[in-house]
C-alpha cells in the first residue's frame, strides 16, 4: 500500500495567490473556520493586543501620558466597533472603564479630560455588549457594583445596556434594587436605588409603574412635564391632558407660599375605589377609571387596580376574563391579548381580540381561529358549518400572510380526513370556494361525499 501524499510539502510549492483561493473556497463552505479566521483577522492584527499593552503600562505614567494612552485605546475600540469587527471587544472596553474609574478615584481629574473619556468608555462598552452580549447576570453584577459600591462615577444609563442585559439581567438588577429600597436605608444607596427603579420602569416600558414613581416625587414642573410626555408616548392622551391641567392649576397655600398642600381625595373616586375593592371586575374597573380620569388621578389608581385584577386572573379563568375585558373597555387590545396569552380567556374573547390583530400579527391569531373552527364543527349544525367554512377561508388568508400556505394545506387535509362523513360541512367548504385536498390515509373505497 502506497504512503499518503505529503500535503504539507505540496502546499509549500504553491504560490500565495493559489493558497488564498483554496483557503477562501473552504472558508465559504465551513462557517466555523470562517468565524475562527475572522476573529484572528481582528485580534491578531495587533490592535486589540496593543490596546491591552497600553493599559498595562499606562497606569505607571503621569496623568498627561495616561490620558493620551487611554485616548488611543478608546480610538481603537471606536474604530473596531464602527467597522463591525466580529471580535469580542467587551472585555477590553470593560477593562478600560474600570481602569479609568480607579485612576479617577485615586488621582482625581485636574484637567477634566479623564471624566469625559470615562463617559465615552462606558458608551463604547455598552455598544460592545450589544454586539457580543456577555453573560447577562455577570453584566448585571458589574452594573450594580459600579452604581452602589463605586466612587460615584460613572453614572450608568441603564437603557444603553438593556438589550445586552435582557430580561434575565434586568430582573437581577430589579431584585437588588427592591431589596435595598425595602431595607429602608437613607443617603446615597437609596438615591441610586430610586433612580435605577425609575430607569427599570422606562426600559421595560411599564408606563403605570413609571408614572407612579414620578407622581410620588415632590411636585416640580420638570417632573410633571415628564409624566405628560410618558403618557402621550403611550397613547394615553386623555390622561396626559388631565395631568397637565392639574399640574398647571395653582394650588392654595397657607403661611409658606412655596409649600404645596396635598389636595383632598376626590369623594367619587373613593366611592368607586371601594366598589372595585369589594367586587374587582371589568365593570367596577371601568367606573373607577372614569371617575379617576376626571379627577386626574388615574395613573396611580390604575397601578393598584390592575395589580388586583392580575391577582384574580392568576387564580381563576373568570378572573382572567375580567382582566382582559377591563383592558378591552379601556381600548387597550394589545394588553388584553397579552393578558389572554398569559392567564387564559374564553374562546369568544380571544376571537374578538384576534380580529384586531390578524392583519399585523397573522401567525399569532391562527391557533385561535383553528379552535373556533373546531368548536363550530362540534355543534353539528348547518349554520355552524357555514360559519366554520368562513373561518377556514380566513385561515387560508392568514396562512398566506404569515408565509405558511403549505401548512394550511396540511391542516385542511387533516380536517377533511377527520370530518369526511360530515357531508354538509364539506359542501359548505366547497361553497366557500376552498379547494379540498385529497383526504389523508383513506381507503380507496372511502368518499368525501358519503
Amino acid at each position: 500500500m502506497s504512503a499518503p501524499p505529503d500535503l504539507r510539502s505540496y502546499l509549500r510549492t504553491l504560490d500565495v495567490e493559489t493558497l488564498v483561493d483554496l483557503l477562501y473556497a473552504q472558508v465559504r463552505r465551513d462557517p466555523e473556520l470562517r468565524h475562527s479566521l475572522e476573529l484572528r483577522c481582528a485580534t491578531q492584527s495587533g490592535e486589540v493586543a496593543e490596546a491591552h499593552r497600553l493599559l498595562d503600562t499606562a497606569v505607571q505614567d503621569g496623568n498627561v501620558e495616561y490620558t493620551a494612552k487611554v485616548g488611543a485605546v478608546l480610538d481603537t475600540l471606536g474604530r473596531l466597533l464602527d467597522a463591525g469587527s466580529p471580535a469580542d471587544l467587551a472585555p477590553l472596553a470593560r477593562r478600560t472603564v474600570d481602569d479609568i474609574g480607579e485612576v479617577l478615584e485615586q488621582s482625581g481629574d485636574p484637567s477634566g479630560d479623564l471624566g469625559d473619556k470615562l463617559d465615552f468608555a462606558v458608551e463604547l462598552y455598552a455598544r460592545a455588549c450589544v454586539a457580543r452580549p456577555p453573560d447577562p447576570e455577570q453584566l448585571a453584577e458589574w452594573l450594580l457594583e459600579v452604581e452602589f459600591d463605586g466612587p460615584g462615577r460613572p453614572t450608568i444609563a441603564l437603557a444603553d445596556f438593556a438589550e445586552a442585559l435582557g430580561e434575565k439581567g434586568l430582573e437581577r438588577i430589579k431584585s437588588t434594587v427592591d431589596e435595598i429600597l425595602t431595607g429602608g436605608p437613607t443617603g446615597y444607596r437609596r438615591d441610586v436605588a430610586e433612580r435605577m427603579l425609575e430607569e427599570l420602569a422606562e426600559v421595560r416600558g411599564d408606563v403605570d409603574a413609571l408614572v407612579a414613581i414620578l407622581s410620588a416625587k415632590p411636585p416640580r414642573v420638570d417632573v410633571s412635564l415628564k409624566i405628560v410626555r410618558v403618557l402621550r408616548a403611550a397613547g394615553r392622551h386623555s390622561e396626559a391632558i388631565a395631568h397637565a391641567a392639574r399640574a398647571l392649576t395653582p394650588h392654595k397655600t397657607h403661611q409658606n407660599p412655596h409649600q404645596t398642600l396635598p389636595e383632598p381625595e376626590d369623594e367619587t373616586v373613593t366611592l368607586r375605589r371601594k366598589e372595585f375593592d369589594e367586587a374587582p371586575g371589568s365593570v367596577t374597573y371601568t367606573t373607577l377609571r372614569e371617575a379617576a380620569v376626571e379627577a386626574g388621578v388615574w395613573s396611580v389608581q390604575r397601578v393598584a387596580a390592575l395589580a388586583r385584577l392580575r391577582e384574580r386572573a392568576a387564580d381563576s379563568e373568570e378572573g382572567a376574563e375580567e382582566l382582559a375585558r377591563a383592558l378591552v373597555a379601556e381600548d387597550r387590545p394589545d394588553e388584553a391579548w397579552r393578558a389572554c396569552v398569559r392567564f387564559g380567556g374564553s374562546l369568544a374573547l380571544r376571537v374578538e381580540l384576534a380580529a384586531s390583530r390578524e392583519v399585523a400579527h397573522p401567525a399569532e391569531t391562527i391557533p385561535v381561529y383553528r379552535s373556533q373552527v373546531e368548536q363550530l364543527i362540534e355543534q353539528k349544525d348547518p349554520q355552524a358549518y357555514r360559519e366554520a367554512a368562513k373561518h377556514l377561508k380566513k385561515l387560508r388568508t392568514l396562512h398566506k400572510r404569515a408565509g405558511t400556505a403549505e401548512e394550511f394545506t396540511g391542516y385542511l387535509a387533516d380536517l377533511v380526513s377527520v370530518h369526511r362523513r360530515k357531508t354538509r360541512l364539506i359542501a359548505e367548504v366547497r361553497a366557500a370556494r376552498i379547494a379540498l385536498p385529497k383526504p389523508r390515509n383513506l381507503p380507496a373505497s372511502d368518499s368525501l361525499t358519503s
